[in-house]
């Protein structure tokens, strides 16, 4: 009992010291985006988020960059890992290696790599911020790729598979009514973690002459510090709110398979 007493403590104690870590920034982001002239509240930073075309504009190209990034990266990973997971599986070292290599690149060298490839991409797409998600996806590869490997080593996809395709199914079928269903917290984990990294990027966007968010931040700060404390502080708190939104699906999830486990037996 003392060792758990103690374990419960320290456990308490680190809980503590990290959120106060962790929250003491964002008490003060928020104090310093609200204070006015002469020592007075005033929410107009906040107030000045909306009236700013530029922001919204940003802002917009972001999100959207968020989900086609995130769309491409599902499209591109989900059916490739499982199919290698089934029928190439000495190929899993190597896709794995290809998926992490972004992570070993600073994201100045990508830039360096990627500006003659936009050089095309602008002549034949257009200058449309909307390009930046071939680049987003190759940068979300590392976190996604950790994700969705952890949900299919979480199934037994092979039985699963070859049961579906005795029973007549197409491969397509297979991958949407058998695999996705069975990573369906994984694929959103995935997708969260993506948009929560696109949502903060700034070196590629800003080197390759894009606005996005981060950019528009960037330039604030030089102008009006308060409106730019305050957007990248919205940033955090979207970032935590997909976090807990993740760690709620997952717990619900775990839930919903203890249950399922449960009910056959009780009967």
């Amino acid at each position: 009992m003392g060792s758990l007493v103690k374990q419960r403590v320290l456990r308490t104690v680190v809980l503590l010291v990290l959120g106060v870590y962790f929250i003491l920034p964002l008490i003060a982001m928020a104090e310093f985006s609200t204070r006015g002239r002469g020592g007075n509240r005033s929410l107009e930073s906040w107030t000045s988020i909306v009236d700013d075309e530029g922001l919204m504009e940003a802002l917009v190209n972001s999100l959207l960059l968020s989900v086609t990034s995130a769309v491409l990266m599902l499209v591109l990973l989900v059916p490739t890992m499982a199919w290698i997971r089934l029928r190439l599986p000495q190929l899993q070292r190597l896709v794995e290696f290809l998926c992490l290599l972004p992570l070993a690149i600073p994201a100045i060298v990508l830039v360096v790599g990627m500006a003659p490839l936009y050089a095309w991409v602008n002549y034949f797409l257009g200058d449309s911020p909307l390009t930046l998600t071939f680049a987003y996806t190759i940068l979300v590869l590392p976190f996604a790729y950790r994700a969705v490997d952890a949900g299919l080593a979480a199934i037994d996809l092979k039985t699963l598979a070859e049961a579906a395709r005795s029973l007549g199914a197409s491969w397509f079928a297979v991958l949407w009514k058998v695999v996705v269903p069975n990573i369906r917290v994984a694929l959103i984990g995935a997708s969260l973690l993506s948009v929560a990294l696109v949502l903060g990027e700034f070196t590629i966007a800003s080197l390759l002459n894009f606005d996005t968010l981060q950019v528009q931040v960037n330039l604030l700060g030089k102008r009006n510090a308060g409106v730019s404390i305050a957007v990248s502080l919205l940033c955090l708190l979207f970032a935590f709110v997909l976090l807990f939104a993740l760690s709620y699906v997952g717990q619900r999830r775990r839930q919903t398979v203890a249950e399922e486990e449960v009910l056959p037996g009780s009967n």
